[in-house]
């Protein structure tokens, strides 16, 4: 800690003496004179009597008290107008990393993307200098966030991604769980408010269906492919760029149409421009219509395209929430630019200021207990 105004403490030390010495002076030049007033005599018996030496004592005692107060109020103060202060050299660079979230929005999935989202929302805000971008697919695929660094703006799209996956589950549990698929099986009144709610859902869905009739669902080489290429100035090598892909693999494209490029090719992509991809996988709990569909399979090609970008599949289980994973993802390493050391100067008032108030306080407790 140092001091920037230290003239201030030895002016005011100098002050102190002074009117220190003028009071010591006054005090002792008049003591021997009387101006009014009766004297007393023989008062060495009162003197010499225990109630006397013990009010005397603590006479002394508080007089003491009061002067050690009385300075050590001068000297913080005096501290505190000399401004104590610290210097620390704080390094800043700029983050170069962009981040993309890339959402298989396929009915199945809706729990493990309805907690993707929500842990998000309360993240991005810590990703302070990063850019991040948010894909969703399914037949097709939507920018549903441009990149950016605007944290408000992704919170908020964040937050009606989440009301989406709440309307899905509302969907699955207690309609298509309940009532089954036949919707001549609904009551009128259970009818109306399916409407309702897949008239809601049909805003998100128009995108992400688009031509779904002829060419499927779930294709995720082409949302994957289509992520990678929402990067801004890909070909550029000054920024960490990586993808976290929720998708469950269970590729469902329709008889006559190929996709334009499976995960595997878009894996290879994804490499070849250095984007890492880091997937989340449903646990086999979860995993939707395991009759059709291989576990194993599905989450093992899923895996072999996340390492050939240099990324990892991470299995979503009660043991590994998404949480762990996005907290384990954004560790990764990260490009810094633009490395700049400034010195900061900091004032440091609190110490002498708690000294200050501590010792007005002992003054004043002292000069209370005199007075009685």
């Amino acid at each position: 800690m140092e001091l920037m105004n230290v003239w201030a403490i030895v002016v005011g030390l100098i002050i102190t003496a002074i009117v220190a010495a003028l009071a010591f002076f006054i005090k002792y030049e008049g003591k021997e004179k009387y101006t009014h007033g009766v004297k007393a005599s023989n008062t060495s018996l009162i003197k010499s009597s225990k109630v006397y030496k013990s009010l005397n004592k603590q006479y002394n005692v508080l007089r003491a008290a009061l002067a050690i107060g009385m300075v050590g109020s001068i000297l913080s103060s005096l501290f505190l107008v000399a401004r104590p202060y610290k210097t620390q050299d704080v390094y800043t660079g700029v983050k170069k990393r962009d981040i993309i979230i890339c959402m298989d929005v396929s009915y199945s999935l809706y729990d493990l993307n309805m907690e993707l989202v929500d842990y998000l929302k309360g993240v991005v805000h810590g990703l302070a200098g990063d850019r991040i971008g948010v894909n969703i697919f399914n037949t097709s695929t939507v920018t549903y966030v441009p990149m950016t660094d605007d944290y408000d703006y992704v919170e908020m799209k964040l937050g009606e991604l989440s009301n989406y996956f709440v309307m899905q589950k509302e969907l699955y549990e207690e309609y298509y769980d309940v009532y089954g698929t036949y919707l001549s099986d609904y009551p009128d009144d259970v009818y109306e408010k399916y409407m309702a709610l897949r008239e809601k859902l049909e805003y998100y869905d128009a995108g992400t269906l688009h031509h779904n009739s002829s060419k499927g669902s779930s294709l995720i080489g082409e949302g994957l492919g289509t992520a990678l290429y929402t990067f801004p100035y890909l070909g550029e090598k000054d920024r960490t760029r990586f993808i976290i892909l929720s998708t469950d693999n269970e590729l469902n494209e329709s008889w006559g149409y190929k996709q334009i490029m499976d995960v595997n090719t878009a894996a290879k992509y994804c490499q070849s421009n250095d984007v890492t991809v880091y997937g989340i996988f449903p646990d086999e709990e979860d995993f939707y219509d395991p009759e059709e569909y291989s576990y194993s399979a599905c989450k093992q090609e899923l895996a072999n395209a996340m390492a050939t970008t240099g990324g990892t599949l991470y299995v979503r289980t009660d043991d590994l929430p998404v949480s762990a994973i996005v907290k384990d993802i954004t560790k990764k390493e990260v490009i810094t630019a633009n490395m700049v050391m400034s010195r900061e100067t900091q004032d440091v008032p609190r110490p002498p200021f708690i000294a200050l108030i501590i010792c007005l306080a002992f003054t004043c407790a002292a000069g209370l207990v005199l007075q009685k």
